[in-house]
């Protein structure tokens, strides 16, 4: 990326869209997303925990691990889409996209504190065992590897490939996946009130970055419609590993903890991903405007 002067300001020129689909996410996180990680009292669910079998502590703390690092790797990768979105003087995508890295610390904190407060590791504990083979393609390699892309690669198949992976898999299927996962443990037991308040937040928020890739993603195909092949390529590739860690986290137990099943979880993963599919799938042919008006039923449709 290379340095450039400013020749003018969004805000004595133009003045900001309000009306624009980032604007109005902007606002949503202004509003639902002013939460503390610290505020959370897992009193109760270190209790709970305690009153767990092995095996059954064993799936939440893999999760948890997971999770936890998920939300690292994002931290640590994210400033190259919002530099890149920046460079093109797109301000209110970058207003909305300082929410991101914002958001994704605080979960990272979040879920450090579970392990610590909750599961009761130390700080030093090694969780890297439950990084399994299709957990590490994605996050140590196709994640940093699209998104870092960006330093040298600002160019709009470079932008598509980076937001299908963060947005669009990492978020829209595994992460809508991993909260299924913890309320289906959690909310199904009655137990771990704190965690699950916690994991309600961070699905909120990620909601609304889901969002924000569905229009960025249907802004590029809509502008450039020979790169949707980028985007279903992109989707596809990523769509084994993805549905890999699922099979190889269940794999791991016979039976599995609190009687959740393989066969609900692959399914859930699946819709996630058609689900994306479907959404993106609208950009095909479709105008900006088109774009912008689906985008904000999208925004107005849903709480967070």
């Amino acid at each position: 990326m290379t340095a450039q002067k400013h020749t003018s300001f969004v805000t004595t020129t133009r003045g900001l869209d309000r009306q624009s689909p980032p604007m109005k996410l902007f606002e949503k996180a202004k509003r639902y997303g002013i939460w503390n990680p610290s505020d959370f009292d897992l009193t109760q669910d270190r209790q709970d925990w305690l009153g767990l079998a092995d095996e059954e502590r064993d799936l939440l703390l893999r999760q948890t691990s997971q999770f936890v690092s998920g939300e690292e790797a994002v931290t640590l990768d994210l400033l190259p889409l919002i530099m890149t979105i920046a460079q093109e003087g797109r301000l209110e995508e970058e207003m909305f996209l300082t929410t991101f890295l914002w958001e994704e610390a605080k979960h990272t904190d979040f879920f450090q504190r579970l392990l610590h407060e909750v599961c009761g590791l130390e700080s030093s504990a090694d969780l890297s065992r439950y990084h399994t083979s299709s957990y590490s393609l994605i996050f140590y390699d196709a994640l940093p590897t699209a998104l870092n892309r960006l330093i040298t690669d600002q160019s709009p198949h470079a932008q598509l490939v980076a937001s299908v992976t963060y947005n669009m898999i990492v978020e829209g299927v595994l992460a809508e996946t991993g909260y299924h996962g913890y309320f289906s443990v959690l909310q199904r037991n009655n137990i771990m009130p704190g965690t699950v308040a916690a994991v309600q937040k961070t699905k909120q928020d990620e909601s609304r970055h889901i969002a924000y890739g569905i229009y960025l993603i249907s802004r590029l195909v809509s502008e450039h419609p020979y790169l949707w092949e980028v985007v279903e390529e992109t989707m596809n590739t990523l769509l084994m590993p993805a549905m890999g860690i699922v099979q190889e986290n269940f794999a791991a137990y016979d039976p599995i903890p609190f009687g959740l099943t393989l066969d609900e979880f692959t399914s859930f993963a699946m819709m996630q991903f058609q689900k994306r599919m479907v959404r993106i799938q609208g950009a095909k042919g479709a105008s900006l405007a088109d774009v912008v008006a689906v985008t904000q039923q999208v925004i107005e449709s849903e709480d967070a």
